[in-house]
């Protein structure tokens, strides 16, 4: 025998030896396929809406100066707390000062016109009468008088608005409340010729806080109020912090052309634990439903196939028409679309009824049952009717042989799916 054939015949000897090792020892063995199945159970489900937003006082008021000058004295500071005529900060009152003296000046003047002007009145007047004088006297007499007493009013009107602008000088809290900026120092020339300085921003009550929160323009429908919220902060990110939704503002925001409106949530701060500014990550309930019949979402798209057929008797079959539909709701949320739109089969709870089918286990049957569903969060599903909390619902399948496609329930996403009819994600 050539030496050649003899290599070959040696090698073709060590790989059959080779396979029948791992034939042996080795190789997976083949698992039968079974249904996992899980029974329905009473629980919370709810549909909601999330959206961001920031938190602000309830109310605010800007205190600003209605005249000009330099800011003499400051009484408080950022965070101070204040009561309402509570005085804030001083102007220098120096010029306000010398203004009002003048003008009490021109007001005495004026008054000793007036009473010299009234005297002569009344001697022109007894000698008018006397005809001692022309009417033209007695008319310029009258008119000086009149003028007097003009002169008068102007002049005491003039001292009224100096004492008023003097008054101003003086800067009062005109709430009881927090000071959440000051915007002056000592030092400083606040000019009030065409608006009014904001010398401070003073929060009414800051255990008392609201949520400005921007809900998309797709969600706000389902949103309305009297609504339970609830939200985190960055700071405390462990904290979960409630409220209600108070109002939904009519007038839209649009950023990068996506349309928001501003929804109002009450934050009660009792804690002092918000404060103004904060960013908070909400989520709305739109609908809720306590003590619900639940099954396992994926419940719905499950599927069985062919690895099956060995163990159990299917009763009931699967279109193909069914199968896209499922497939299609992994990638889109079809419950969640039709619940948009669908509101005329909404119940009088407001869940939107829809129909289904799942698979349940009987003994060594699969039979396939429709059923009725509201809300779904794609974790779980709300069964209106056609189950019972002894049914065993099919949500997934284990085993099979290798390379048939069927999944273990938990198993990663990035593994391969089975082949047509089998369980997709929902």
């Amino acid at each position: 025998m050539k030496p050649i054939v003899k290599k070959i015949l040696v090698v073709a000897v060590v790989l059959i030896a080779i396979v029948l090792v791992w034939v042996i020892f080795f190789r997976t063995k083949e698992i039968p396929a079974t249904v996992v199945t899980q029974k329905p159970v009473y629980g919370y489900i709810a549909q909601s809406v999330t959206a961001t937003g920031r938190i602000e006082p309830v109310d605010t008021v800007t205190v600003g100066t209605q005249v000009s000058g330099i800011i003499s004295s400051l009484y408080v500071d950022f965070n101070s707390k204040v009561k309402k005529g509570e005085l804030l900060a001083q102007l220098d009152k120096s010029l306000l000062q010398a203004t009002l003296d003048q003008y009490k000046g021109v007001l005495q003047n004026a008054q000793s016109q007036l009473l010299f002007a009234k005297n002569n009145y009344e001697r022109q007047n007894t000698l008018f009468k006397a005809e001692a004088i022309s009417k033209a006297d007695f008319d310029s007499a009258l008119n000086t008088y009149n003028a007097a007493q003009a002169g008068v009013a102007s002049a005491q009107a003039q001292v009224r608005l100096a004492q008023k602008n003097l008054s101003y000088a003086d800067i009062y809290s005109p709430i009881d409340g927090v000071i959440l900026n000051r915007s002056i120092s000592i030092g400083q020339t606040v000019a009030a010729s065409f608006s009014t300085p904001t010398l401070f921003i003073i929060a009414k009550d800051i255990t008392k806080m609201e949520v400005q929160a921007n809900v998309d323009e797709a969600d706000i429908g389902d949103v309305k109020a009297g609504d339970r919220a609830s939200f985190t902060v960055d700071a405390f990110i462990n904290d979960r912090f409630g409220g209600k939704v108070t109002e939904i503002r009519l007038h839209p925001t649009v950023s990068a052309n996506v349309v928001n409106y501003t929804t109002i949530i009450n934050a009660p701060n009792d804690d002092m634990k918000l404060k103004p500014g904060m960013t908070a990550n909400i989520i709305i309930y739109t609908k809720e439903v306590n003590n619900a019949m639940l099954i396992p979402s994926k419940a719905l798209a499950f599927a069985p196939d062919s690895s099956l057929m060995a163990n159990y008797q299917i009763e009931g079959r699967v279109s193909k028409k069914s199968k896209r539909k499922a497939a299609g709701a992994a990638g889109t949320n079809a419950s969640s679309q039709v619940s948009h739109t669908a509101k005329s089969r909404s119940d009088t709870s407001g869940v939107v009824k829809q129909k289904a089918s799942v698979w349940i286990l009987q003994g060594t049957k699969l039979v396939q049952k429709r059923i009725e569903i509201g809300l779904n969060d794609n974790t779980s599903v709300e069964v209106l009717s056609g189950l019972t909390e002894n049914d065993q619902v099919a949500v997934g399948i284990n085993g099979g042989a290798k390379g048939s496609g069927a999944a273990s329930v938990g198993g990663s996403p990035f593994m391969p799916k089975r082949p047509s009819g089998g369980g997709r994600t929902r």
